[in-house]
């Protein structure tokens, strides 16, 4: 689930651009980014908001999906995470770069 907190929320046009495409330049299709929050990928689907009527999801929110997309491919099943182990998980590398004075 995205955090919009923690996340930075960037329209799908945008983050398509990110993503390398197989002739090893940069950017998918939009259209592409629409197919994989709508239909995913070997059952995984990519997390999306709503904000202010445009469709928008997160650099995090992609990795996620490309970790668990790969995940699947392989025959893996990825651990659930559940909402407090992720709030943990920030909280501790917030406490870290604290303590690194960062």
């Amino acid at each position: 689930m995205i955090d919009t907190a923690v996340e930075q929320p960037l329209p799908l046009a945008v983050l398509a651009r990110k993503v390398p495409n197989r002739d090893g330049k940069r950017g998918v299709n939009v259209s592409t980014m629409w197919r994989w929050i709508q239909r995913g990928i070997h059952g995984v689907r990519l997390e999306s908001l709503l904000i202010g009527g445009i469709r928008m999801s997160t650099e995090q929110a992609l990795a996620r999906f490309f970790e668990r997309t790969t995940a699947a491919a392989s025959g893996e099943v990825p651990p659930a995470q559940t909402s407090k182990q992720r709030e943990r998980a920030i909280n501790k590398a917030e406490a870290d770069l604290a303590e690194m004075g960062m």
